[in-house]
C-alpha cells in the first residue's frame, strides 16, 4: 500500500505506528499539508477530501480519515479486539472522541504554536480549556487502568497517543499528570519506539 502523509501530523502518524506494529508493507509519499499540497487537482482527485493521510491499497482502493484507516488495518489483530463486541465499542468510544473531543484542542494548539508562531498566551482561551478537560480525562482513565480499551494496546491509543505525546508543543502540561506520561511510555514500548526520538519514515 502506498501511505500519503506527513510526520508532523499525528494524524499520519497513526497510520505508520499501525502499519509499523503489524509488519505491513508499505511506501511514504511525504505531502506538505500546510504548502497546499493536498488542495492540488491531483491530490484531490485521489483523495477529494483534500486531507492527509490518505491510503492506496494494492488492489486500488483509497481510505481516507486516519481513524477509520487504523480501523482498517488492525482488523484481525490485536489492536481491535473484534472478539469482544463491547471491548470493540469501547475502542470507537475513544477513537470518535479523540477526533471531537481531544484532537480539535490539542493538535490546534500545536499547530497554531509550532507552525505558526503564536505565543502560548495567544491561545485561544476555549479551545484551551478543551484541551485541559480532555488531558484531565484521560490521566483519570489512566490511574484506573493501564489502557483506553481492553487488557492491552488498542488502536484507542494509537489514536490518542499521536498528538498526546506532543500535548507540550502546544502549551500543555503533562507533568503533573503522572499517569499519561507513564502511559506514554507504554506507548513507546507496546509500538516499537524510541523514548522521546522522532519517528522517521523507515525504508518499506
Amino acid at each position: 500500500m502506498k501511505i500519503y502523509g506527513d510526520l508532523a501530523s499525528g494524524n499520519c502518524l497513526k497510520i505508520k505506528i499501525v502499519a509499523d506494529a503489524l509488519g505491513l508493507a508499505y511506501s511514504w509519499e511525504q505531502v506538505d499539508a500546510l504548502s497546499g499540497a493536498t488542495r492540488t487537482p491531483a491530490y484531490l482527485a485521489l483523495f477529494p477530501m483534500g486531507q492527509i493521510p490518505g491510503v492506496i491499497f494494492d488492489d486500488h482502493r483509497r481510505l481516507s480519515q486516519s481513524n477509520a484507516i487504523i480501523r482498517y488495518l488492525a482488523r484481525g489483530s490485536s489492536l481491535l479486539p473484534e472478539e469482544d463486541a463491547f471491548d470493540a465499542a469501547v475502542v470507537d468510544q475513544w477513537l470518535f472522541w479523540e477526533q471531537y473531543s481531544h484532537e480539535p484542542a490539542i493538535a490546534v494548539c500545536r499547530a497554531e504554536m509550532k507552525f505558526r508562531g503564536v505565543p502560548r498566551e495567544a491561545r485561544d482561551p476555549t479551545r484551551v480549556a478543551r484541551g485541559e478537560a480532555a488531558l484531565d480525562l484521560m490521566d483519570q482513565h489512566l490511574t484506573r487502568a493501564p489502557w483506553f480499551a481492553g487488557s492491552g494496546a488498542t488502536i484507542a491509543d494509537v489514536a490518542l497517543f499521536a498528538y498526546t505525546q506532543w500535548a507540550d508543543e502546544g502549551g500543555f502540561d503533562l507533568t503533573r499528570r503522572p499517569a499519561i506520561l507513564n502511559w506514554l511510555d507504554r506507548c513507546r514500548t507496546a509500538f516499537g519506539l524510541a523514548p522521546n526520538a522522532t519517528v522517521a519514515v523507515a525504508g518499506h
